[in-house]
């Protein structure tokens, strides 16, 4: 299904309609209806972590599985190590034009703003 020897990700989803969402330990936010790009990275085995975005029903441990319930996923691209995962959401965020809403959403352990993109169709 993936590439194993990519090691990025980006998860497109879209949210049907405002949502204020809980997101652990970063705090409430107003997420709004929309399109939505989450990316990250995963050193080996891929395939299992985009599953378990994937998933509905589990135990949080990253950021997206705060809002996972609320968003429906359209599609999930991997890519290889050419770009780094900071590197990748910064290329997405110019691409899709993109919003920061969200200050250190899955960027927790780097200097990114965030690595959720939020933008308009």
């Amino acid at each position: 299904m993936f590439d194993n020897q990519h090691t990025v990700y980006a998860i497109f989803f879209t949210i049907s309609s405002d949502v204020t969402i809980k997101v652990g330990r970063l705090g409430s936010f107003l997420f709004p209806s929309g399109n939505y790009i989450y990316v990250g990275s995963a050193k080996r085995n891929i395939q299992s972590r985009i599953q378990r975005h994937m998933q509905l029903e589990k135990r949080k441990h990253w950021h997206i599985d705060y809002i996972r319930p609320y968003g429906e996923i359209t599609h999930v691209q991997t890519y290889s190590s050419e770009l780094s995962e900071c590197e990748r959401a910064q290329q997405l965020f110019q691409q899709y034009k993109g919003q920061w809403i969200v200050k250190k959403f899955g960027s927790s352990d780097c200097r990114c703003f965030s690595h959720l993109i939020y933008y308009k169709e």
